[in-house]
């Protein structure tokens, strides 16, 4: 990204950040109240897996907004944030998608459980715990489902040779069906996808 760009970039940020709480707008689009500051200050510090601590601040603060009305609790939210983004960069996928994922398995349930036995935010199924883990691991822990299901859809993204679309038909067990693909880049589109 050149000079200029994160210029304009960090001017729109700036402007966004003024003008929004002056014109009275929704909670959504509110000024993150102290605790909430804090914890983003904390996250943004403590993030390295971004180019720099400003792409971790615009990040972070847009999809701490945008997760906001699904996860209450905002040092759930950044956790969930920080650790998508960490295990997204580890395994070469890209944040939103992971969070377009999670978005349709289980809209954000860390809890969450199919009726086929898959558990946590990216509805990992159990005898994954055999193959890339302990059978100790608790799919529930948000860590823990996050890597899990990172490390299945790049497995399935490789298998596929970079197919999104057959990766996440194998991640959700519907080879040759687009129904589930469809959903995810859905749902990227839709509330996910980034610009900048």
């Amino acid at each position: 990204m050149n000079k200029v760009s994160r210029l304009l970039i960090r001017f729109v940020f700036t402007a966004a950040i003024l003008v929004v709480p002056a014109l009275g707008l929704a909670s959504a689009t509110e000024r993150p109240d102290e605790e909430t500051r804090l914890l983003l200050k904390d996250t943004i510090e403590k993030a390295n897996s971004f180019k720099d601590r400003f792409e971790a601040e615009v990040w972070l603060v847009d999809m701490d907004k945008r997760l906001s009305r699904y996860v209450e609790d905002p040092e759930e939210r950044l956790k969930i944030l920080h650790l998508v983004h960490t295990e997204s960069y580890r395994f070469e996928l890209k944040p939103e998608m992971v969070l377009a994922v999670m978005h349709v398995e289980s809209l954000f349930d860390r809890y969450a459980v199919s009726r086929v036995g898959a558990q946590g935010l990216m509805q990992v199924m159990p005898f994954w715990k055999e193959e890339i883990g302990t059978n100790n691991d608790n799919l529930t822990d948000v860590a823990t489902n996050i890597r899990y299901g990172c490390a299945i859809l790049k497995t399935y993204l490789k298998r596929e040779q970079g197919n999104m679309m057959r990766a996440l038909a194998r991640y959700n067990g519907s080879v040759g069906k687009t129904w589930y693909p469809e959903r995810v880049f859905n749902a990227w589109e839709r509330y996910w996808f980034v610009k900048y």
